[in-house]
């Protein structure tokens, strides 16, 4: 957070001196807030309460994500990346469900093709990921989750486009954003409804799977008696 406030700080200085708009170095303020960003959830993920094995099971997870994204690429903008994001954020955490989406975007584009987009894809499949952990602590059920699966469809798509409008489009009107934002209109609904089909088939069993490994592999250290206690749950 005192990072954040100095950046802006600095950024505000740097506009008043050289006269600027913030749309003008909107580039560097976005790359300096996406970096923050990834540099407090990989804190984050460094001293999380996880053990080595769900370290593995996060990278594990990240590239079945990927892998399911590249197999269904395809097919225009259905991705099943983003039904397995949510659900391993509502099993194991904003923060693991953070760092499985921006590695799935990485890693995904590694045979989809890397760019400046890769980076945006990377935020918003994180966010997915955290928004996963929030379904679970309000108690969000699967008919909860499939709308939350259709309303992600839209704004991973409004993300994506709002990036290339900076990047791509002249001049910064309500009108040139409103006709980038409809231009992916359908792919963006071809996106929603495929979340929404992979949730209602598959939210039940995937959640049950992933807790079934969170349980084996989880690890609890009391810091009052300094010991280490296994939870696990007998069956698996």
């Amino acid at each position: 957070m005192v990072l954040i406030i100095v950046l802006s700080i600095v950024t505000s200085v740097i506009l008043l001196m050289n006269h600027l708009s913030i749309i003008d170095v909107w580039g560097a303020i976005t790359l300096i807030t996406i970096c923050v960003v990834f540099s407090v959830m990989i804190y984050q993920f460094e001293t999380y309460n996880i053990s080595s094995k769900e370290v593995s099971l996060v990278a594990i997870l990240s590239g079945l994500s990927a892998v399911s994204r590249v197999l269904f690429a395809p097919i225009p903008s259905v991705q099943p990346c983003t039904f397995l994001i949510l659900a391993t954020g509502y099993v194991f955490g904003s923060v693991p469900g953070f760092m499985i989406g921006a590695n799935t975007a990485f890693i995904s584009n590694l045979l989809l093709g890397q760019g400046p987009w890769t980076v945006f894809q990377m935020l918003a499949w994180g966010i997915i990921g955290v928004s996963g952990s929030a379904l679970k602590k309000i108690h969000i059920r699967k008919t909860g989750a499939a709308v939350a699966g259709f309303t992600w469809g839209i704004m991973f798509g409004w993300i994506m486009n709002t990036w290339y409008w900076f990047t791509a489009v002249h001049p910064y009107t309500l009108t040139t954003l409103i006709f980038v934002m409809n231009s992916s209109l359908w792919f963006d609904v071809l996106h929603s409804v495929g979340n929404v089909i992979f949730i209602l088939l598959l939210w039940d069993k995937t959640i049950l799977i992933l807790q079934r490994f969170k349980d084996r592999f989880h690890i609890v250290f009391n810091k009052t008696s300094r010991e280490v206690t296994w939870e696990t749950k007998p069956g698996f």
